[in-house]
């Protein structure tokens, strides 16, 4: 293995930011204690909760007591999706969602269709961009209760068009969940949403930490048993340490979001150009121009994208493939089929604030030796 590893896979994980060690070890020493007691130490950790709830609302744009922090980004996806149907169901059962979310809203979603619910899928085109016609046309079928988009692909990196998404909803007034995970703290979230969830360690924050943003006037009721913490919303005691660090990652990320994504778009131009032109049979996918300035997805044919995974590992490269959060089946990524692209051999590769120049023409250099010699194990010859 190389010496100096190369971390490209912010997509699933961002290197905790250094504001979050800060933060984090700060928040250990002065909010241990239950911010739900009454006794000075538990004053003093509610003030911390506060803080970092007023300095998350203000990265965002919301209201604090609109804000919730959760165990994760999915059990925040989860909340939303199931929350927002239950406060609907006087209206309807339907759910209405694209083909390419992620896996914590389509688990929600089957949860929905085996209680007896009903859910519309809505296709992308080989760009991975929501068919807008479509969606307008699903959110008016009778009985839609809510609505959910992914802000811009995990996978594939396609920027969503949520505004126009929303509009269609608010025409006949459907709730819209965003799930943000990939824009928060990297850029900006377009308005008209009424639900929207995130994850910290997708913006350099800890694990183990979900945004579940609900505004007022929103009909959403929790999925969950009572519990009178984060205005009811979700249950149990909050990881108050790794709140702070994840409010704390989340202004410094924002602040800095417009120069990282002014640094790392090059980058990922860089790549889509010299991984086309210099590895044969190679397909990159996604929006080339309206999408994540950190992250870009290419197909390799005649390669196994595990054994690539590992090869690439091996030299000291870590990237993901296909759909990180179902890594452990054989199946192609529900989001490269619903594109109907190439899913054989696939590499997502994710950039981050500490990632360099050098680190991305070292794997650009690496990266057609390694694809060739893996064909050649194959017996792939003469490509």
């Amino acid at each position: 293995m190389s010496a100096h590893p190369v971390y490209l896979d912010a997509a699933t994980a961002a290197p905790l930011h250094p504001v979050a060690r800060q933060a984090l070890l700060a928040a250990l020493d002065d909010g241990w204690a239950d911010p739900a007691r009454l006794y000075s130490r538990a004053r003093r950790a509610a003030q911390l909760l506060d803080a970092a709830r007023e300095a998350t609302a203000g990265t965002l744009g919301v209201r604090p007591d609109e804000v919730s922090f959760t165990p994760s980004g999915t059990h925040a996806a989860h909340s939303a999706v199931l929350g927002g149907l239950a406060g609907r169901q006087r209206t309807g059962d339907t759910l209405v969602h694209s083909a390419i979310e992620h896996s914590a809203v389509l688990h929600a979603a089957q949860r929905h269709v085996a209680t007896g619910g009903t859910a519309i899928s809505v296709p992308v085109d080989r760009l991975g961009r929501l068919d807008l016609t479509a969606w307008s046309a699903a959110v008016r079928s009778p009985g839609v209760a809510l609505a959910t988009l992914i802000g811009a692909s995990h996978e594939v990196g396609t920027v969503q068009p949520v505004t126009g998404a929303a509009d269609a909803c608010a025409t006949v007034g459907v709730p819209l969940h965003v799930d943000a995970a990939q824009l928060v703290g990297r850029v900006p979230v377009p308005d008209g949403w009424s639900v929207l969830t995130a994850s910290a360690h997708k913006w350099g924050g800890p694990p183990g930490v979900g945004l579940l943003v609900v505004r007022k006037g929103t009909r959403w009721e929790s999925p969950w048993p009572a519990d009178e913490r984060e205005f009811r919303r979700t249950p149990g005691v909050v990881n108050l340490p790794a709140v702070v660090a994840a409010a704390a990652s989340l202004r410094a990320a924002a602040a800095d979001a417009a120069a990282e994504a002014a640094r790392l778009t090059p980058l990922v131009d860089l790549i889509r150009a010299r991984v086309a032109a210099e590895v044969p049979d190679v397909e990159v996918v996604g929006d080339p121009v309206d999408r994540l300035p950190h992250l870009v997805t290419f197909s390799c044919l005649y390669v196994d994208g595990e054994v690539l995974l590992h090869a690439l590992d091996r030299r000291g490269f870590a990237v993901s493939s296909g759909s990180s959060c179902t890594s452990s089946t054989l199946r192609p990524s529900h989001v490269l089929e619903a594109m109907g692209v190439l899913s054989h051999g696939n590499v997502r590769v994710s950039l981050h604030r500490e990632t360099t120049t050098a680190d991305v023409e070292r794997f650009l250099a690496e990266l057609p030796g390694i694809v060739a010699d893996l064909r050649a194990d194959a017996g792939v010859v003469g490509l």
